[in-house]
């Protein structure tokens, strides 16, 4: 009887063990310690950055050009996780979704939120055929929608833009452009959005662009991040996700002159990899 029971705890014992192994090992490689975490991700020339919140929401804003964003997902997400909540399209141009139809095949996902602009692309239309074939919730992003991560915390994506019906518009010109918001910290993400959308833009509300990070439009080209958009935006930071050597030449000097101009420190995919940011609500923190 003695031995039974002696045989008994070691099995529980053993449970136990393998219970706090995973425990370790899902929460090791989360490490974000209850704070908002944002990766802009190394995916060559696209854009996509991935979002998640201290409740453990996700979601991944873009997905690259192709399956190469895998790979870096696999760097900023937990080991056994399987899943994404949510994924934003700014644009449908195959630099920002090309890599959703991996994540796809691979990732339990549970709402797509799109501007609203079509490509005649046959990766466009994969997409928009995957999300049917998984059942994904559509969502079209309109200004003054919140789309929120963490109610207790009230971290949420406040979209700027589009305002419209974007449909007739070039895929540019109906970016998503959205503020990420946690306290007193945030990022403005932009897509492709052009300079004319950013003079819209600041003759709505110029203020509501003020931020700490500018993720710039259109991979640092010339089009985007007009002098007067950064001075109302007034980051701490500026990212530019572009690719090694890219044939677009991007970023253009242009863009590059203008950060300069007005003390805005640049960091880039292209020079440095893998980009991100831990923010308390208070204040932003680089981490890996």
């Amino acid at each position: 009887m003695k031995e039974k029971s002696f045989k008994i705890a070691l099995v529980c014992l053993g449970i136990l063990i393998l219970f706090s192994i995973s425990f370790l090992l899902i929460h090791q490689t989360t490490g974000h310690g209850g704070r908002l975490f944002i990766s802009f991700l190394n995916i060559g020339q696209g854009d996509a950055i991935y979002i998640e919140a201290p409740n453990g929401k996700q979601i991944l804003v873009d997905g690259g050009p192709d399956e190469i964003v895998l790979r870096e997902l696999a760097k900023v997400m937990p080991a056994f996780d399987r899943s994404i909540d949510a994924i934003l399209v700014t644009n449908p141009d195959k630099d920002h979704i090309g890599g959703f139809i991996n994540i796809m095949q691979k990732f339990k996902v549970d709402s797509i939120i799109e501007p609203g602009t079509v490509s005649p692309s046959d990766t466009y239309k994969a997409l928009e055929n995957l999300a049917k074939e998984h059942n994904l919730k559509q969502i079209y992003a309109r200004r003054g929608m919140d789309i929120m991560l963490d109610q207790e915390r009230n971290i949420h994506l406040h979209i700027l833009f589009p305002d419209r019906d974007v449909e007739k518009l070039a895929t540019n010109d109906g970016s998503i452009v959205a503020k990420l918001v946690y306290g007193d910290t945030s990022v403005l993400l932009e897509g492709d959005a052009p300079q004319n959308i950013e003079k819209y833009l600041l003759s709505l509300n110029p203020t509501e662009l003020d931020t700490d990070i500018l993720k710039t439009g259109h991979h640092g080209s010339r089009t985007s991040t007009s002098k007067e958009y950064v001075e109302a935006a007034s980051p701490d930071y500026a990212v530019i996700s572009c690719g090694v050597n890219n044939k677009y030449g991007h970023p253009h000097q242009e863009t590059l002159d203008t950060l300069n101009d007005l003390n805005v420190p640049v960091l880039r995919t292209d020079q440095m990899g893998r980009i991100s940011f831990e923010s308390d609500g208070k204040f932003w923190a680089r981490a890996n």
